[in-house]
């Protein structure tokens, strides 16, 4: 089975569609089932080392259960025991600073949150709310004269917040009065001295700390001040015992130390305290004993006390580490690893995947290969690459032998093509000149005028076969390596004479413009004569051949460098750029024409031979309707 396409002289050439579909399915079947069968087999073996090591570290999962069981009962219960002693944010420095959680929220009995405490109510304005009201009036016009007035108010104060929020405005109208170095001064002081350490302003914030930070966005990191005012910050701000200090503001001076003056226990507990904040106040709790649940937040776990009185919360990373190092023992061998899969999480290929226990609902624990399998064989992935050598093998092999095929198959072709056109191009002539034979037999009397037309005729077709003979001969001794060229140092204008006088008769018939232009003084080639003329015969023939009825030929010769160029130009048909690239190809016959023009796509095929051995080139410059240019290119011996 075979589709046929249409080549460009008409003639139709087999793609063999079916016999390569035929080819592709010889080998791929047996590729895909060697495949299949490859990779069954490998995971078959690794399901049965699977089932091997599922019984063997069966105990270990086993015994990692009940570890976390444990673990889980014991933190919930001893921390809480530890929480009564201690006051909400002394309790969450313990569990953050134990790293027994990421953080914690501290409930009170109605479920309500104790810490992170939200913050202080505003307080009454201190002093005389009228006199800080007209000082604030005079603050946006006169700076200057409010830092006066705020000092005043400082001297005369009699609590010890009244003179630290005095201080404070005092400090603030100096900077708004550019008087930095006294600000600073003042800011040091309400920030280092300990009788300001519990002085609150109308908000119940701390005044020190925020005096502080204000102190350290104006000195430069050099200073000598920056680092202990920076080191007296963290400590106050991590100093969980001053039920003062609130959770916001506490937050607010960590995220600006940590802006300041980055530092990586600070990070820590910055995590802690923004993660006990972002926890839902909203969240019900279920009763009963400790269970992880996922919370609200995503990547939050948390776990609610015996007695709803804590949360402890997890980062999922963080929760997985923390059960790694629960579980782990010296005893674990290194080539297997547990590993914990929160829920709707998919879990990696592991050996053993069971419910870690009640007290985390969902999780699984899988026991992991962190090595290659011992199989006591070949590894698994060995089948698979057998079948992909094999496959590729196959393909190769398979390439092979429709490249083979295809070549033997054109083979036939070509010879089928010579068998038929030589059939042909002998039959036409010769059956034109028995016709006119017998007419000149069978009429006796035919006229004299009659008879010498027929002669002409058969004369002409003679002349036809014989150049079909000689080409068919030249071609047939050029295929068999047998033609045999006798190089002389030979006149490139007598070649061309020679050329042009085999024409010459035949091309100054009416209707025919035929020129030959020869350079003079042209140089002297290597060249076989018989052969090159013979090639630049077929070129006028072919130009003569698909030139129409006014048929305009010119035949030139000239010195190109180092190089002797002959070039036949004509009117004809032209050839497209597919074309140009194909003409010189044997028994390619271009355009629909060439099939009532005669030949057999052998012309340009011969020529190009003859050309190649004279170490020249030919080409064509063409375009379809106007006409074609074929050159060749020949070395000058001199």
């Amino acid at each position: 089975m075979h589709l046929r396409r249409s080549t460009s002289n008409g003639n139709e050439r087999p793609t063999y569609v079916g016999l390569s579909l035929l080819l592709l399915f010889v080998v791929m079947v047996p590729s895909v089932c060697l495949v299949w069968f490859s990779n069954r087999a490998a995971e078959n073996e690794q399901l049965a080392v699977l089932q091997k090591l599922q019984e063997s570290y069966r105990l270990n999962l086993v015994l990692a259960q009940e570890r976390l069981q444990a673990f889980w009962s014991e933190l919930a219960h001893r921390n809480r025991t530890d929480a009564d002693a201690t006051t909400p944010a002394q309790h969450f420095a313990r569990v953050v600073d134990r790293n027994l959680a990421d953080s914690v929220v501290c409930l009170g009995e109605a479920g309500t949150v104790l810490y992170p405490d939200p913050a202080a109510p505003a307080l009454a304005h201190p002093g005389n709310r009228a006199e800080w009201t007209g000082i604030e009036a005079l603050e946006r016009l006169d700076p200057a004269a409010a830092a006066e007035r705020y000092a005043e108010i400082a001297a005369r104060a009699t609590s010890v917040d009244d003179t630290a929020l005095a201080l404070q405005a005092h400090a603030r109208c100096l900077l708004r009065s550019d008087r930095k170095t006294e600000a600073l001064a003042l800011l040091e002081r309400l920030a280092t001295d300990d009788s300001y350490g519990s002085a609150t302003d109308n908000r119940g914030r701390l005044i020190g700390p925020n005096a502080g930070l204000l102190a350290l966005e104006l000195l430069d990191r050099g200073s000598p001040c920056f680092a202990p005012l920076v080191t007296r910050l963290r400590n106050t701000a991590l100093a969980y015992d001053n039920s003062v200090f609130t959770s916001p503001q506490r937050r607010f001076v960590l995220r600006e130390l940590q802006r300041l003056a980055p530092d990586g226990n600070v990070a820590r507990w910055l995590a802690a305290e923004d993660l006990a904040a972002s926890w839902p106040q909203s969240t019900q709790l279920p009763s009963g004993e400790p269970t992880l649940l996922a919370s609200e937040i995503a990547d939050l776990w948390q776990l609610p006390s015996a007695d709803r009185r804590e949360v402890l919360l997890f980062r999922t990373e963080s929760l997985r580490h923390r059960l790694t190092e629960v579980v782990s023992r010296p005893e674990a061998t290194a080539a297997l690893q547990l590993a914990f899969i929160a829920p709707g999480q998919r879990p990696p290929p592991a050996l053993a995947v069971q419910l870690a226990g009640a007290a985390m609902p969902g999780w699984q624990i899988a026991l992991i290969s962190t090595t290659e399998v011992p199989t006591g064989k070949s590894p698994a992935g060995t089948y698979l690459w057998i079948a992909g050598v094999a496959v590729l093998l196959g393909l190769l092999l398979a390439s092979l032998a429709w490249e083979l095929l295809r070549r033997q198959l054109a083979l036939t072709r070509l010879r089928n093509d010579l068998v038929a056109n030589v059939t042909h191009e002998l039959k036409t002539p010769l059956a034109s000149m028995r016709l006119f034979v017998d007419t000149l037999l069978n009429n006796p009397d035919v006229p004299p005028e009659t008879g010498r037309e027929y002669l002409e005729l058969i004369a002409k077709e003679n002349l036809r076969l014989s150049r079909l003979i000689d080409n068919f001969l030249t071609y047939s001794r050029i295929e068999r390596n047998r033609y045999v060229y006798v190089f002389t140092a030979t006149p490139a204008a007598s070649i061309a004479e020679a050329a042009a006088t085999v024409v010459r008769e035949r091309f100054q018939q009416p209707g025919c413009t035929f020129t030959v232009t020869l350079e003079a003084n042209l140089p002297r080639i290597d060249a076989d004569s018989d052969a090159l003329v013979t090639a630049l015969v077929n070129l006028l023939d072919n130009a003569w051949k698909y030139s129409g009825p006014e048929r305009r030929i010119a035949f030139a010769v000239e010195r190109r460098k180092r190089n002797v160029a002959f070039s036949v130009t004509d009117n004809g048909v032209g050839l497209t750029l597919r074309e140009a690239r194909r003409v010189f190809h044997r028994f390619e016959q271009v355009r629909s024409q060439s099939s009532n023009l005669g030949g057999c796509g052998l012309g340009l095929s011969i020529v190009q031979s003859i050309i190649a051995a004279h170490r020249g080139t030919v080409g064509v410059d063409s375009e379809p309707g106007r006409g074609s240019t074929f050159t060749i290119e020949l070395p000058a011996t001199e």
